[in-house]
């Protein structure tokens, strides 16, 4: 037998042996995507890390929608964002100083932390020689296959004591942008054939300062770094049920060395429906900026975009990426923060038409989407909407949107693991899944 027709065999008999009757998860009370059947989240933990707040319920439980609210250690968003824009503070390393302790630094501790950073974001010459030798387009899994390689480096990779995964964390936190920088740059060379250059991060230079610099050497503004840092804390951390970080905590309960944990939360990231969505929202909108003519036109933007929804057009997906969450309903703060910024950038960049292109795409596929549901429950732009766009218009590569994404959640998955592994009364996370096949006897293979 071929091998190429023994793979088809296999796979087709999957189709099969895949298939499960849909009211076999009713009747067992499965919450498919541990989801409730309202949509919302079914409860697995508590953290006192950050809280996702998308709806509130009446007397009954019922769902009622609100504007979102993201809190950090108890504080909300907007409270933390608003005073380093008044004051122009770079606030990145503030936040995960709160997040990874749980309190907000004063100066001298802010100052002797962001000193600590950034003495730990030089890489070890191994690595640096190991990246050159990496081949690969997907940077993803560069900062994933780094992350293990950083295992061998560790003097001590299996010690989940407090403070040996502090010390991790800070480590991870400050290399995560070298070698996203380092890993992007080599790819340029070596599949663009650009000239290859390795910088060093800069002294008393913020995270997303330093970053551009090792990425584009000087050709950004401060805006530029501004915009990135603002972008790195809205990322930083989400509760612990989105995907990829309760794959850290599910991972991290199984006392795994923090280096494994790290890289099954990078894997999760990457995918297309969490951190890989913002890629998704920036291509669609190059396609929507090609195929309508008239940008002011909302007749014009709501024939395509319900054309998309019907899977006629775009890529018969069915979906109008950036629109809708998970949880928040009438409006996701980061988006809110990062719709504002993106003003800012675009009239920086002469990219006012676009910015007015996107926001009405944002208007009119809100109501083309409940329109095409036939529901009242609104629906919002999300994170993913506007960040690509950001990304774009500072200079930043598709190839490393998710990858910064990662630079930004590190911060939150190192919190969710040290809180996973210094509870009391910790367990190994272990739902159940309920086996629907019938019993059947064996069949001697000469008589298959």
């Amino acid at each position: 037998m071929k091998k190429e027709y023994l793979i088809y065999k296999l796979s087709d008999q999957v189709k099969s042996t895949c298939k499960i009757d849909n009211e076999l998860f009713s009747r067992y009370g499965v919450k498919r995507g541990l989801r409730n059947e309202d949509g919302s989240g079914v409860l697995v933990g508590l953290t006192n890390i950050g809280n996702v707040v998308g709806y509130d319920r009446d007397e009954t439980g019922q769902l009622l929608p609100a504007e979102g609210k993201l809190y950090y250690r108890g504080y909300e968003l907007n409270d933390l964002v608003s005073p380093l824009l008044k004051e122009q503070r770079f606030g990145f390393e503030e936040i995960a100083y709160l997040l990874l302790s749980g309190k907000l630094p004063d100066r001298e501790e802010l100052t002797a932390f962001s000193e600590l950073l950034n003495e730990n974001m030089p890489l070890d010459h191994r690595t640096v020689v190991h990246l050159v030798d990496l081949e690969g387009t997907d940077i993803m899994n560069i900062l994933a296959r780094c992350v293990l390689e950083m295992y061998t480096f560790d003097e001590n990779p299996d010690d989940i004591s407090r403070d040996n995964l502090m010390r991790q964390a800070v480590e991870l936190i400050a290399k995560f942008p070298t070698i996203i920088a380092y890993a992007y740059n080599i790819y340029r060379h070596s599949v663009r054939g650009r000239s290859l250059h390795i910088r060093h991060p800069q002294e008393g230079a913020s995270i997303a300062e330093n970053f551009l610099f090792m990425l584009q050497h000087e050709n950004f503004t401060e805006l530029d770094a501004r915009v990135l840092d603002l972008l790195l804390i809205v990322q930083a951390e989400h509760g612990g049920g989105n995907n990829s970080t309760f794959t850290v905590r599910v991972t991290s309960s199984t006392r795994t060395d923090t280096y494994s944990s790290i890289a099954a939360g990078i894997g999760s990231l990457k995918g297309p429906l969490h951190g890989g969505a913002n890629i998704k929202v920036i291509q669609m909108f190059h396609h929507l900026k090609e195929q309508i003519s008239d940008w002011t036109s909302t007749d014009e933007i709501d024939t395509y975009l319900k054309r998309m929804l019907r899977k006629e057009a775009y890529d018969q997906s069915g979906l109008i990426y950036g629109i809708g969450h998970a949880v928040y309903t009438k409006s996701d703060p980061r988006a809110v923060q990062l719709k504002r910024l993106a003003g800012e950038v675009a009239k920086e960049k002469g990219r006012e038409a676009e910015y007015e292109f996107l926001k009405l795409i944002e208007q009119e596929g809100i109501k083309c989407l409940m329109e095409h549901r036939s529901s009242d429950k609104p629906a919002c732009a999300n994170l993913d909407f506007y960040s690509g766009f950001i990304y774009e218009m500072i200079g930043l590569p598709e190839e490393i949107f998710t990858p910064i994404f990662a630079m930004a959640r590190i911060v939150g998955w190192m919190a969710h693991r040290i809180e996973e592994l210094n509870f009391e009364g910790r367990r190994i996370i272990r739902p159940a899944y309920k086996n629907v096949l019938e019993t059947r006897d064996y069949i001697p293979i000469r008589k298959r």
